[in-house]
């Protein structure tokens, strides 16, 4: 069984491949632009990594697969921001307590149950 190594043709990639990177991309994430920056990216990343290309699969399975990876990121980015957005939150106009909160700062409460709790005792 003969193994046919495949090459790369970078000058070739946007004629040949970015219309089904993008649509592959974009069906995944549902946002055209992050799908052409993606892509964009992967053609980058390709260039870069061609030294490392084996030649064992096709031209357009190694870009999907380094796309992939760029997908991957991507979600991997959204993630780690949620939760960290700054939510502010007022409680009240006037008195010590005034002013905003982030939200993952808010006092549970503020009648000082410790405080009486430890004076109870």
């Amino acid at each position: 069984m003969t193994i046919t190594k495949h090459s790369l043709d970078p000058d070739k990639w946007i004629d040949l491949h970015a219309d089904y990177l993008f649509h592959y991309t974009n069906s995944r994430i549902s946002d055209s632009e992050m799908a052409k920056d993606l892509v964009q990216e992967t053609f980058f990343s390709a260039l870069k990594a061609m030294v490392n290309f084996q030649g064992k699969s096709n031209e357009r399975t190694w870009l999907v697969a380094i796309l992939k990876r760029k997908i991957v990121d991507h979600y991997r980015k959204i993630n780690s921001k949620k939760g960290k957005a700054e939510v502010r939150m007022t409680f009240y106009d006037e008195g010590e307590n005034k002013g905003k909160w982030l939200e993952e700062c808010v006092p549970q409460s503020w009648d000082n149950e410790a405080e009486k709790a430890i004076e109870t005792e």
